[in-house]
């Protein structure tokens, strides 16, 4: 997790360095912007125990997963604007964690979060690269959450197949990128996004699981300014 944080912060530093050149106009007051990419999204998970009746320090770790994403942007002025960040949903798998260390995977569940930002835009509109930061507010909803035999074995050993299910919850998130212009209407876009994000698994014994997921979400995409 830190040497993709430590990664994306030194290609960030480097398009803050170039932010300087100017190009053709670009993202200026009254234009939209729409991109496509891939995004990863890291969770960064700190799990609680799961509730009695179960063994002590019984905690789960959330796999990563990788997927398209697409935006829509406006400019409200020449260094403010506004994004809504969408994607397919991406599927994480549960593993066992604590004292289930090394019992493999607990189960699955799809996640969507889509996000708005608002955001401030650095340098002049006909700079050649513009780093950006932002605030925003994701929803990150929760679905298709299957358990596997091994949930099954830990939480009702011999009994019926365990299903569970995520609470969705809206959570806060910054963003910092750049854009870099490839041509008069084109454009490429990096960014890293955090979210704080908490939830709560409701396993169909009755036991629940309070877990930390933090996300760390990078993105390389094309954009286009019209």
């Amino acid at each position: 997790m830190t040497k993709r944080i430590n990664s994306a912060i030194k290609l960030l530093a480097v398009a803050a360095a170039l932010g300087a050149a100017s190009g053709a106009s670009a993202q200026s007051q009254g234009e939209w912007l729409a991109k496509v990419g891939v995004n990863r999204i890291s969770p960064d998970v700190t799990s609680g125990d799961v509730t009695a009746p179960s063994k002590p320090g019984v905690k789960a770790e959330v796999g990563s997963d990788t997927k398209p994403i697409f935006s829509v942007g406006y400019m409200f002025t020449d260094h403010i604007g506004t994004e809504l960040m969408l994607g397919a949903p991406y599927k994480h798998t549960l593993y066992g964690a604590g004292t289930i260390q090394g019992t493999g995977k607990l189960g699955t569940a799809e996640a969507l979060p889509p996000t708005i930002f608002a955001q401030y835009r650095f340098c002049e509109p006909n700079a050649i690269v513009r780093p950006y930061a932002g605030i925003g507010y994701t929803y990150a909803y929760f679905r298709k959450e299957t358990g596997s035999a091994q949930l099954t074995a830990i939480l009702n050993t011999g009994g019926a197949p365990v299903t569970y299910s995520l609470d969705s919850k809206s959570a806060g998130s910054v963003v910092l990128g750049a854009t870099a212009k490839l041509s008069e209407r084109f454009y490429a876009d990096l960014n890293v996004v955090k979210t704080k994000l908490k939830t709560r698994a409701h396993f169909s014994t009755g036991q629940t699981l309070d877990i930390k997921l933090d996300p760390l979400a990078v993105s390389l995409s094309v954009g286009y300014r019209f």
